[in-house]
C-alpha cells in the first residue's frame, strides 16, 4: 500500500468492506479495499480498508458503531 495510509477495518467478508467504504466516501474519506483472498481458495484470506494517515482517527470513529 502507498506510503502514509493505514488500515482501518480488516474482514473476512468482503461486503462488510463494501459496506464500511460505502460510509467512509459518504463522509468524504476516500479509500482503498484491499483484497487479501488467497485466489485459490477464496475463503480463505482478509478483506482490509485502507485510509490516509490523516484520516484515520475520523474514519476509526466513524467505524466503531459498524456491526459487523
Amino acid at each position: 500500500m502507498e506510503k502514509d495510509w493505514v488500515c482501518v477495518l480488516h474482514t473476512e467478508q468482503g461486503y462488510q468492506a463494501e459496506i464500511a467504504r460505502e460510509i467512509l466516501e459518504n463522509d468524504e474519506i476516500e479509500c482503498v479495499i484491499m483484497n487479501e483472498h488467497d485466489s485459490s481458495f477464496p475463503s480463505v484470506g482478509e478483506v482490509e480498508v485502507w485510509v490516509h494517515q490523516d484520516f484515520q482517527a475520523k474514519a476509526s470513529e466513524i467505524l466503531k458503531d459498524l456491526i459487523l
